[in-house]
């Protein structure tokens, strides 16, 4: 299996509704198994009603600030902010603006995204406190969060993963500082990587793309790879794993160069 490239600059899917369009990014069709991410964009004031998955899903807020009601329990989503919502639990995503434009990455611990229709009604009730406790839903605020550098001259953040109730999925936000790098990895798992912010340079065993604007790329598990700032303003990501925990094996810079061959471990 190669890696895939998926532009970000082809207009989204309008979806069953009116002012709500999707569009996917890695899924079964670039050969994920378990995973699938994308981003949605609500229009101003437009819903997306109660429904629900059979797998996990995180959703991280991009541009705009959206409500999202999870049984009832009501929360505000600044960018950068993300929720893990579990399997089977019924939830409504609203733009909270009604004069802008709300864009959410959202990611499936499936390769094939569905959703079902929920008619319930449930009673609203405003979340103040993210320490109540016995809530299914999973919070993360970016304003406030440790990062943590990989490299030099990066940062970054777990949003979610099985530490925090996700089920087949994990990631979160990088942020890379001009001339800075991660090593050559690989995972034992598919990866998805989004470019949200400036320029980056992807190199998958010696061959390099340049990516920006929600560019996505899909590496299969076990491949050497890693991503470059070679611009002069900074650059982020946001990176899903199609697996509970993050998990990085280094190794030798040579074989994202493709200047060794390399040969997957059995």
């Amino acid at each position: 299996m190669a890696e895939h490239i998926i532009s970000g600059k082809r207009e989204p899917i309008p979806d069953f509704l009116p002012g709500v369009a999707l569009r996917t990014f890695a899924s079964t069709e670039c050969g994920t198994q378990a995973m699938s991410t994308g981003t949605v964009t609500f229009g101003p004031g437009q819903r997306l009603p109660y429904h629900k998955h059979w797998f996990s899903e995180a959703v991280t807020v991009l541009e705009g600030e959206a409500l999202f009601e999870i049984e009832g329990r009501c929360y505000h989503l600044q960018p950068l902010d993300c929720i893990h919502i579990p399997a089977g639990i019924a939830h409504e995503t609203v733009n909270a603006s009604d004069r802008v434009p709300l864009v959410a990455h959202w990611a499936f611990a499936s390769a094939v995204p569905t959703r079902d229709v929920v008619k319930d009604k449930f009673p609203r009730e405003e979340v103040r406190s993210l320490a109540q406790l016995g809530n299914p839903e999973y919070i993360a605020r970016f304003t406030g969060s440790a990062g943590y550098e990989l490299s030099e001259g990066t940062k970054f953040y777990d949003l979610f993963a099985g530490r925090y109730g996700a089920v087949g999925i994990c990631g979160g936000y990088g942020r890379f500082e001009p001339a800075s790098s991660l090593p050559c990895h690989i995972h034992d798992y598919d990866e998805s990587i989004t470019i949200v912010e400036g320029e980056a340079t992807c190199e998958v065993m010696g061959k390099r793309y340049r990516l920006s604007g929600c560019d996505t790329a899909f590496i299969p598990q076990g491949m050497p790879h890693r991503f470059l700032n070679e611009s002069a303003k900074s650059m982020a990501m946001v990176w899903v794993y199609a697996g509970s925990e993050p998990m990085r094996s280094i190794v030798d810079v040579r074989y994202c160069a493709g200047s060794l061959p390399w040969k997957k471990p059995q």
